[in-house]
C-alpha cells in the first residue's frame, strides 16, 4: 500500500485498515506455524503496511491539535 494512498483515507478508515491488517498478519502467522503459508514475505510487508498507516495515524492527529 504506498503512503499517498493512506494519506487521503480517514482516521476512522485507517483504524478500520488498521484492524484488517492486524487480522490478515494473524492469520498469516498462523498458517506459517502451521505450514502452509504460500508467501512468507507478505507478513514483512503486511508488518510494514501496519506501521505505515500507525504513522499516519499520529500525523493526523498532531495535524488536528
Amino acid at each position: 500500500m504506498k503512503p499517498s494512498e493512506i494519506r487521503t483515507m480517514t482516521i476512522d478508515e485507517l483504524r478500520q485498515k488498521e484492524q484488517d491488517m492486524r487480522k490478515e498478519l494473524f492469520n498469516l502467522k498462523f498458517r506459517l506455524a502451521t505450514g502452509e503459508v504460500e508467501n512468507p514475505m507478505r507478513i514483512r510487508a503486511l508488518r510494514k503496511d501496519i506501521a505505515r498507516v500507525l504513522t499516519v495515524i499520529v500525523e493526523k492527529f498532531k495535524m488536528q491539535k
